[in-house]
């Protein structure tokens, strides 16, 4: 059992939980997740006296038991124009013999949220060399930045919406919309050609962004509006191949003034991370028009921007009862939302249905096939017949894939289920080779 301090007052409205989830980082090799790495969680006093409040060991899979840490009210995170901030910060710690030591600085936690920290640890060189890893210098010391609702950040800069295809010109060089299995982020201005870039899986990318410009605490509606925002706005980058045809190396900013916050190591939420499996792959897109719509929003009330999305507006369309379809056509006007055709780095599609309880037929020997893989790497999910059958034992072993990747566990392969086992599948197949 982890050793942790909480207040005995402390009332449980105003408490969230957070998950630490140590591995490999995907780039150098096959997702392994680490076991028995010591974590600490650290409070942080206006003073800068840090005080442990829990010590904690990682499983087989990687994560640590979810604790409980203190957090503001819900209702500051409900509302604009707080002086408060609507939620608390911790450190996080890790320490092993085998693992060069991490220090997460600003860890996020809503009250009624759970927060997940990744944390992709780097093998020291004994370590490596026995591994057969390559070596490659990480930052150890990651800091959070406050969410972009809360703190100050330069306001999005107005551009085109729909990027012209002018002939010689060098834009729009791609056929159709595709998601890509990764995405470079260069953590700085377009001008500040001294940040380091990020690749990063596209999921991962959307799923960060969303937990840096909204609040969790949000209706479920209004989250998917947000997300659906990011990823058309990311791939409308991905499709005119924008940076690139400036002769820059990376896919998108960080820059709130050109692009997305986005705050590389930071911890996310099982909401986001839950809606972003499940809507990553649409986008807006106007009548007649191939790309992806470049879709520009601000907070609307610390800035604001007419005929754009605003993010306090969706929120209070979301508490109305509005779809997130109906919130974005509120702002954007003309518009459809499309799934894109194709989704790099994933061996098949999703076969169109959810597969569950007594489903057969080829999709479920896929997700059997893929489930049994991804046991060697996570061996808390059991392995199964490759029979075509869903079984009990398939519904039971998708559900600790759930679990584990903290999507709803329901046992039952919907799409965010389908893509979410295909990329990890990916992950610990894949031979390691440096990008």
């Amino acid at each position: 059992m982890p050793h942790q301090t909480i207040p005995p007052s402390l009332s449980r409205q105003n408490l969230g939980s957070l998950i630490v989830q140590l591995s490999s980082d995907q780039l150098l090799g096959p997702l392994t997740p680490f076991e028995n790495v010591q974590v600490t969680i650290k409070g942080i006093a206006p003073t800068g006296e840090a005080t442990t409040l829990a010590e904690l060991t990682t499983n087989s899979v990687g994560q640590t038991d979810a604790i409980e840490l203190e957090a503001p009210p819900v209702d500051l995170s409900l509302e604009p124009l707080n002086t408060q901030m609507p939620y608390s910060t911790y450190r996080v710690e890790t320490s092993s013999p085998n693992f060069v030591d991490a220090v997460v600085n600003g860890t996020q936690i809503f009250a009624n949220t759970r927060s997940i920290q990744p944390i992709s640890l780097e093998p020291t060189e004994r370590s490596a060399l026995s591994r057969g890893f390559s070596m490659r210098q990480l930052s150890e010391n990651i800091v959070i930045g406050p969410s972009t609702l809360f703190g100050n950040y330069p306001a999005k800069i107005p551009e085109a919406s729909i990027k012209p295809i002018i002939p010689g010109s060098g834009f729009i060089t791609l056929e159709s919309v595709i998601v890509p299995e990764y995405i470079i982020v260069h953590a700085g201005s377009p001008n500040d050609n001294s940040a380091p870039n990020y690749t990063v899986p596209f999921v991962d990318y959307i799923a960060n962004v969303a937990s840096s410009e909204i609040y969790p605490t949000w209706p479920t509606e209004t989250i998917k509006a947000n997300i659906v925002a990011i990823t058309s706005f990311t791939l409308n980058r991905v499709f005119t191949e924008w940076y690139r045809n400036q002769g820059k190396s990376y896919t998108i900013t960080n820059s709130t003034a050109y692009d997305h916050a986005f705050f590389y190591g930071r911890n996310l939420f099982d909401s986001i991370i839950d809606i972003t499996a499940e809507v990553f792959d649409i986008y807006i897109k106007r009548p007649d028009v191939i790309q992806p719509l470049l879709a520009q929003y601000c907070d609307g009330v610390k800035s604001s921007c007419p005929n754009w999305m605003t993010q306090w507006g969706s929120k209070d369309l979301g508490d109305q009862g509005y779809t997130y379809q109906q919130i974005l056509r509120n702002f954007y006007g003309d518009i459809t939302l499309q799934s894109a055709p194709q989704v790099e780095g994933n061996p098949e599609s999703y076969p169109g249905s959810p597969l569950s309880l007594g489903s057969t037929g080829p999709a479920v020997r896929t997700i059997q096939s893929q489930l049994n893989r991804i046991s060697n790497n996570y061996p808390l999910i059991q392995k199964v017949a490759v029979n075509g059958v869903f079984d009990e034992a398939t519904e039971n072993a998708v559900r600790t894939f759930q679990e584990i990747f903290h999507l709803t566990p329901d046992g039952i392969v919907g799409k965010a289920t389908w893509y979410e086992i295909s990329r990890i599948y990916v992950a610990v197949t894949k031979l390691a080779e440096l990008r």
